[in-house]
């Protein structure tokens, strides 16, 4: 087929419909579903509702349910960071990386529906798909990321990202609404096992994932360059990251928007990921049923999220991406402040509204602004990515090390969201720091490293 030219309409589509392929993992797996199935698993309760135990055995030590899931997704992160420069610099010297963007996103499908054996008598097995899937997603993205300057203009990416994760959000939500369907109405689907719809969504996902990214396969480009794979490309891929780091360091814009974007994503993933968690534990639901609430919660953060990622393309456009960028912290640390005093499902609901509005547009707006800083005619776009995705994949081990740090010594899960106000502040200062301007810096040589 012949490559459609950069800027071409059907070729940001293709890109952006990755998002609507991929984004079934961060929500049926992250956020909504494997949550809540782990925690059923794991949590021990009476005939009254009351919790007897929240251990679980594994590799003979006792473990505390929420510590052992929380010590696996970090170490998943740990990998992931240390692999996505290791991987891009790889790819963008020998012009495949399309073909990586392939083969971390069958890795996480498969290990998604791998989470269908999921259980205590072999929880190495599910503790393994959930570490593989989570390293498939996260890597697959460091390469899908890379593709935005490729295929879209500098006056195109802000759409171009914010229509990715609209995509993303409407595909996700569709897919889990229709898993809640077959798990809270599974007798309709014919089972007789209440468990089974469940583990079936799992399986959904990974299929989800690997079909509808096929579009997105099609029409990519395979890469920027046809070096030729040899044994001394993973010494020119670690020459490339020397080579990349040395130009951030020449721009002081970049440089500062990286460092300012390290700290405020921190909080932003913290927050994410822990999210379902609070709401299990600190509010009252009363004769409410909590899964459906938590799910309904999510939900409208994917829903609302769609508008955020919009509306945060449009004002950045008017006033500018890194102002956009600082009022949004703005409105995340008043978040924060909200969130410790929250108790009733109907305040978690005004909390989960506030949390999508300004999570669409935090994220798409923090890509696309990323993007338009990198040096004209960059041709290593996976290698600048690489250094983006690895500055928020540690944000997240710190983040998360931080959350159960203060609530372990304060006892108090609320402590810990008060206290992620602090990265919120940190970044505006540090986002007011960043230059509006910078000279556009082109590759140097090779041989200048």
């Amino acid at each position: 087929m012949k490559q459609l030219p950069k800027g071409s309409r059907k070729l940001i589509h293709a890109w952006a419909f990755y998002d609507w392929a991929n984004s079934v993992y961060s929500l049926v797996i992250s956020s909504a579903i494997f949550p809540i199935f782990y925690g059923a698993l794991t949590i021990v309760k009476d005939s009254e509702g009351n919790m007897i135990s929240d251990t679980v055995n594994f590799l003979g030590f006792e473990w505390n349910n929420d510590t052992l899931i929380s010590y696996v997704t970090a170490a998943a992160f740990l990998v992931v960071s240390f692999l996505s420069p290791f991987l891009s610099g790889i790819a963008d010297y020998v012009g495949n990386k399309k073909n990586f963007l392939k083969f971390f996103c069958y890795l996480g499908a498969v290990s998604c529906i791998g989470l269908f054996w999921f259980n205590l008598e072999d929880l190495w097995f599910g503790l393994l798909c959930y570490f593989l899937a989570l390293i498939g997603f996260w890597s697959s993205l460091v390469f899908y990321n890379s593709y935005l300057p490729d295929i879209a203009f500098n006056d195109q990416q802000d759409k171009a990202s914010a229509k990715g994760f609209s995509l993303g959000y409407l595909g996700s939500v569709i897919l889990l609404v229709l898993c809640l369907i077959m798990i809270l109405k599974y007798e309709w689907f014919g089972f007789e096992d209440e468990g089974l719809p469940t583990r079936l969504s799992f399986v959904l996902t990974g299929i989800w994932w690997i079909a509808f990214s096929q579009y997105t396969y099609y029409y990519l480009p395979k890469g920027n360059k046809k070096a030729r794979l040899t044994k001394n490309v993973l010494f020119n891929g670690f020459k490339e990251l020397k080579g990349i780091w040395f130009k951030i360091n020449q721009n002081k814009q970049l440089k500062r928007y990286l460092v300012a974007f390290f700290v405020y994503s921190m909080a932003v993933q913290t927050i994410m990921l822990i999210a379902t968690y609070f709401g299990i534990e600190e509010l009252e639901w009363g004769e409410q049923d909590a899964t459906t609430g938590l799910i309904i919660s999510i939900l409208l953060i994917q829903l609302v999220a769609v508008l955020g990622a919009f509306l945060t393309s449009r004002l950045a456009i008017k006033y500018g991406d890194v102002k956009i960028l600082i009022f949004i912290n703005l409105i995340w640390i008043a978040i924060c402040g909200y969130a410790y005093f929250i108790t009733t499902p109907q305040q978690f609901y005004v909390a989960a509204a506030s949390v999508g509005l300004v999570m669409g547009g935090i994220q798409s707006l923090s890509r696309s602004t990323y993007s338009k800083m990198l040096p004209e005619n960059a041709v290593d776009t996976a290698s600048y990515f690489s250094f983006y995705d690895v500055a928020e994949k540690i944000g997240i081990v710190i983040g998360m090390f931080m959350y159960g740090l203060v609530a372990q010594i304060t006892g108090s899960i609320r402590s810990s969201i008060l206290f992620l106000v602090v990265f919120f502040i940190a970044g505006v200062f540090l986002l007011m720091r960043v230059p509006k301007k910078h000279p556009k810096i082109k590759n140097l040589p090779e041989d200048r490293f």
